[in-house]
């Protein structure tokens, strides 16, 4: 199977692309990177699309949510437009997916919950066609929380959306939520698409578990990829239909531009990406 393309989650750099979007943009392109997942696109489609061309980058992918009036970030949430309007900026960035990036814990909890949000992911897929794109879902640790007879809110996701929709794997917040990422990849086989190549000390308990204390993005650890605690080469090697590869920080350690370089050298020195 074709190895997966590099890419990396603008909203790594949320800050310094919306300061300077093509001068952010060409330091990705000196960086290495060829692609880019875009983040907070809907209202300036072309802008990002004539940034893009000037640096000589694409975005495939990109998040945007599809089930909530609006998105949660771990620093503030950002209100949404209808699915339309995201489709349709979508198209003209030059994407062919986009991923729902979070859905709110509560709606994990519950077997009618977990229903709902598959059976909206598929009216959304149908949707989605029409403007030539597909849809897909992307996880934090909410998803594996609750279980129905011995099986996480996420399998039973998985088990119950259409398989148009397609899984982008982040393999921190996997591993936060207690599982076992490698064997994931492998059981996810080719729904999976896309991961999130995301390294550093995995938190001690799940922050969306009921109970848990509030949380922001400053009290996590990230680390460049292959020097934390995340499984990430071997759940690499695990996936052979993964697409994209996606570098991503929710906190960067250090400059976010070394940092993201780190990562893609990870990547790129272990043979993992094209």
């Amino acid at each position: 199977m074709p190895q997966p393309i590099a890419s990396v989650q603008l909203y790594s750099l949320a800050k310094e692309f919306s300061a300077d979007m093509r001068g952010s943009l060409d330091r990705l392109a000196a960086i290495g990177f060829a692609n880019v997942e875009a983040f907070d696109f809907v209202s300036r489609p072309a802008q990002i699309r004539a940034a893009l061309d000037a640096s000589g980058l694409a975005s495939p992918t990109g998040h945007a949510p599809l089930l909530s009036d609006e998105l949660w970030t771990p620093d503030g949430v950002i209100p949404t437009p209808e699915p339309d309007v995201v489709f349709a900026a979508a198209a003209e960035i030059g994407m062919s997916t986009v991923f729902e990036p979070f859905v709110a814990p509560e709606r994990w909890l519950t077997e009618d919950g977990v229903a709902d949000i598959a059976e909206r992911l598929n009216r959304a897929a149908e949707r989605a066609a029409t403007f030539g794109l597909s849809v897909g879902y992307h996880n934090h640790a909410q998803e594996f929380v609750a279980s129905f007879d011995g099986q996480s809110a996420y399998d039973r996701f998985v088990q119950l959306v259409d398989p148009r929709v397609q899984l982008e794997l982040d393999l921190f917040w996997a591993q936060t939520g207690g599982q076992d990422v490698p064997a994931m990849v492998t059981a996810l086989g080719d729904r999976l698409t896309a991961v999130h190549v995301k390294d550093g000390r995995v938190p001690a308990s799940n922050p969306w578990a009921p109970g848990a204390p509030e949380f922001g993005s400053d009290s996590l650890d990230q680390r460049h990829a292959g020097t934390g605690e995340v499984l990430l080469a071997d759940a690499l090697r695990a996936g052979d239909s993964i697409r994209y590869a996606v570098v991503e920080y929710d906190r960067a350690p250090g400059d976010v531009f070394d940092d993201v370089a780190a990562s893609l050298a990870f990547l790129k020195d272990g043979g993992f990406v094209v």
